[in-house]
């Protein structure tokens, strides 16, 4: 099974983004985020055209929200608030005889990292906090689970293109990236792009646009992740980070990831 997990900056904006990449790439699930449309916009038909007929969605008119494409049946599709908010982060799904597959879109946490400044900082902290307990409380070591999507953290210097010049900055400061650490241990979940690449190798999987050039002067940051539990990470075989994305027409300033799952 091929895993993929794609911030496309609205589906509507990047529906032949998402026709060519699932040609070139043929993943057999594709998880989705910032799919900026509601749950009953969604262009499903135009995705089972693609060849995903299995479509579950959590939408949000004009922000937010969580999409799962599947080329495989899948049951028990839920989504959960968090920290109090329903603004379509989160979706899960059963694939049988498989594995539990929850996506999230983690909120960015708005400029500034002071809690009581920025109440988008503590809705980020809040939220990853819910996740750890949640992590913990379910016991999810225990069984095969996969957590993927737009967490909006780079946890590790090498995460960052300049970790001395971000490590202030949301997305990358002390705080964030100990509570990542706090919810890799709570699930037991194994990091599958540091599983495959080295600790001390440049990771990055989103270029923003803030700078014309970020992606060509590889300004970039690793904000999408997948992560397994002990269970599944025995079948792991390879992991991708497709960057070519990022050089198309009007692209989304994340690319896909995908892995690959014996």
């Amino acid at each position: 099974m091929r895993l993929a997990t794609w911030n496309v900056n609205s589906i509507r904006t990047r529906l032949d983004h998402l026709a060519r990449f699932a040609a070139e790439a043929d993943p057999d699930v594709i998880c989705l985020q910032e799919i900026k449309v509601a749950s009953a916009s969604f262009p499903a038909e135009k995705c089972r055209a693609l060849g995903y007929p299995y479509v579950a969605v959590h939408g949000e008119k004009g922000y937010n929200g969580v999409a799962i494409l599947a080329k495989v049946p899948f049951d028990a599709a839920a989504s959960w608030s968090w920290w109090g908010k329903d603004d379509a982060r989160h979706l899960a799904v059963h694939l049988p005889e498989a594995f539990d597959l929850h996506v999230f879109y983690v909120p960015s946490g708005g400029p500034k990292p002071d809690t009581e400044a920025n109440p988008k900082f503590a809705h980020k902290l809040g939220f990853l906090d819910e996740m750890i307990a949640w992590s913990r409380d379910a016991r999810v070591a225990d069984r095969p689970l996969a957590v993927v999507g737009d967490l909006n953290v780079a946890p590790l210097e090498t995460d960052v293109w300049n970790h001395k010049q971000i490590k202030r900055q949301v997305g990358h400061t002390p705080t964030e990236c100990q509570r990542m650490s706090a919810l890799r241990e709570a699930g037991g979940y194994v990091d599958v792009g540091r599983h495959f690449v080295p600790p001390d190798w440049p990771l990055y999987t989103w270029w923003g646009y803030r700078h014309p050039q970020s992606y060509e002067k590889n300004y970039g940051w690793r904000l999408d992740h997948v992560w397994v539990t002990p269970p599944l990470a025995r079948r792991l075989r390879d992991h991708a980070v497709h960057h070519r994305t990022r050089t198309w027409a009007r692209p989304s300033d994340h690319v896909p990831v995908t892995v690959d799952l014996g």
